[in-house]
């Protein structure tokens, strides 16, 4: 699960504005951005509402299809996107599946905040109010159900920056994903967004 969470939902990242709706708070927070930075605790909850786990870790992001999602506790897990293929890497497992990146972005919330012009080609957008001391925004997948990886995604923003997103899966399995420490811009290392397998481990997929 961690896998559609990571990088089907996950990741979502912004918003901007001194006291606006959500849509506003995105659209001014995305204009100018290359890239994010930050942490994140995950929190995913069954059908019926019961807390299934916890996780914690970093999530980084640069336009137009660079991707980093890492797990580190309780289980590592580490989800890179190149451009080209998308990479989970599961440690206690010494296995690493790969497949093409178009797969994964298709009706990707991600996909959509890092291009903004798809935002609305892809997902029918509303202002959802303000619950929580947040401004929500409500995502809904357009086309065929089937096809996507989430039924709806809530993004909250408070003082300037998305710090809450909830999504609900077509199982109804709910998961809240809080971000801080947001780094907009920032310089990342060259090897942030690329990935090799290690020996000895077992490659799975194509990509």
């Amino acid at each position: 699960m961690r896998l559609l969470t990571g990088l089907g939902l996950a990741t979502l990242l912004f918003a901007s504005s001194t006291h606006a709706g959500g849509r506003d708070d995105l659209t001014a927070f995305t204009k100018g951005l290359k890239g994010l930075d930050g942490t994140f605790t995950q929190q995913v909850f069954d059908a019926n509402g019961k807390k299934k786990e916890t996780s914690t870790g970093r999530v980084a992001m640069s336009a137009p299809r660079l991707f980093r999602w890492e797990y580190a506790k309780p289980f590592e897990q580490l989800i890179v996107a190149d451009g080209k293929t998308v990479w989970v890497h599961d440690p206690d497992l010494q296995q690493v599946t790969k497949r093409p990146q178009g797969v994964e972005e298709q009706n990707s919330p991600l996909s959509a905040l890092i291009d903004p012009g798809k935002l609305d080609a892809q997902f029918v957008v509303r202002e959802d109010g303000t619950s929580d001391g947040l401004e929500w925004l409500l995502l809904t997948p357009k086309g065929n159900a089937e096809d996507a990886s989430f039924r709806t995604a809530r993004l909250g923003f408070a003082k300037s920056a998305l710090v809450k997103m909830q999504v609900v899966d077509a199982l109804g399995q709910r998961t809240e994903i809080d971000f801080s420490g947001w780094k907009r811009n920032p310089a990342f290392p060259a090897n942030t967004f690329r990935y090799a397998p290690p020996k000895g481990v077992d490659v799975i997929g194509e990509g």
